[in-house]
């Protein structure tokens, strides 16, 4: 690995990039003994939700590969929620990348389908995206 935190290039890593929001996950993945790492912590330390670390580690569940591969995560931008869903867009990538027959399965499933969800922008006049100011009649 490289004082950056990401594997070294040329070492068999296969890379997905996943997005949810405003966050983004760069996920690599190589044949391994199960270790799965993000942001040099481990998935119960940076998720500890439930519903998040499910979220994350979902397409390795799928696919039955959990204890085949390692995977290293870097995370950024967003909120938690979000990077758990940059994650498993990003991990389902790199699995399709790394298995080309479990592409089919993974995209009949929805894992390979971007949640375009994005926060709606203020408009001008207003107080937020939806919100008006205050009406006063007199």
């Amino acid at each position: 690995m490289s004082s950056t935190g990401t594997p070294i290039a040329g070492t068999n890593w296969f890379l997905g990039t996943g997005r949810r929001k405003e966050s983004v996950a760069r996920v690599f993945l190589r044949a391994g003994s199960g270790k799965f790492t993000i942001n040099k912590r481990t998935v119960e330390q940076y998720f500890p939700n439930f519903a998040w670390k499910h979220d994350a580690t979902e397409p390795l569940k799928f696919t039955s590969l959990a204890d085949q591969v390692d995977v290293v995560v870097t995370a950024n931008g967003g909120g938690v929620g979000g990077q758990a869903g940059a994650v498993r867009m990003g991990l389902s990538r790199a699995i399709a990348k790394f298995n080309p027959e479990l592409r089919p399965s993974l995209r009949t499933n929805g894992f390979l389908t971007r949640d375009s969800r994005m926060k709606e922008r203020k408009k001008y006049g207003q107080k937020g995206a939806r919100k008006r100011f205050q009406f006063t009649k007199r």
